[in-house]
């Protein structure tokens, strides 16, 4: 079973993030797009009852077809801190993996690789710790500056840190559609990243393993007891 450290504090959370950075992998391609097994991890939170359920949906990546899903429920051992997410939602997210019987070319987090203030993120994180190809598609701009791309599906335009290193792109997957933000984990390069950000996106802006996660842990959540 694959597992994470849970930080006493927000220095020794910044210290395994140094320490794991110098571990993810940029000068492999990864999987081809279309080809084997993908899948996508998402959280949700419950503050009420300071629960946090996980979902790994894995899919067919040349049908999107859903091959098997598991799902995590578990306390929140990390207070929020800007930067520091993955503290909070990983230990649940490899309970969740770890369940699975099917073991995915690719994992997408809903989230960030090295688009990130420390410059690891999520999927970088969760790629390190797991050894697998991972990529981040992410809702939302963070922390870096980019230009609005073309309007065309497939149009793209750079996600630039302060300085000035592309980090990943701003990325269209529907005409005329805010774009996604998609960034790289590890063991994947920033246009294979793209490339399976757009074959999981045939229909909607996000990507179906993020479509099928999501569902997937708010119901978890809902059903929590």
């Amino acid at each position: 079973m694959t597992s994470v450290k849970t930080p006493a504090d927000e220095a020794e959370a910044r210290a395994i993030q140094d320490e794991l950075r110098h571990h993810v992998v940029l000068d492999e391609p990864g999987p081809p797009p279309g080809r084997g097994l993908v899948a996508g991890v998402d959280v949700a939170y419950d503050d009420s009852r300071d629960l946090v359920a996980a979902a790994a949906v894995v899919l067919d990546a040349a049908t999107l077809e859903v091959v098997e899903e598991a799902t995590a429920v578990g306390h929140v051992s990390f207070p929020y801190v800007p930067g520091l997410l993955a503290f909070r939602e990983l230990p649940t997210v490899l309970d969740a993996l770890d369940a699975l019987t099917a073991e995915p070319g690719l994992v997408v987090c809903d989230g960030y690789g090295l688009a990130h203030p420390r410059g690891f993120g999520l999927a970088c994180h969760l790629g390190v710790v797991t050894g697998l190809p991972s990529i981040g598609v992410a809702k939302n701009p963070f922390t870096f500056t980019y230009e609005e791309p073309g309007t065309r599906r497939g149009d793209a335009c750079a996600l630039l840190a302060a300085d000035g290193a592309e980090v990943g792109r701003a990325l269209r997957t529907q005409d005329a559609i805010k774009p996604v933000y998609v960034s790289v984990g590890h063991k994947v390069s920033l246009d294979n990243a793209c490339a399976h950000a757009l074959a999981l996106s045939p229909r909607f802006r996000i990507p179906e393993t993020t479509r099928h996660a999501d569902s997937l842990c708010r119901r978890a959540l809902r059903e929590a007891s």
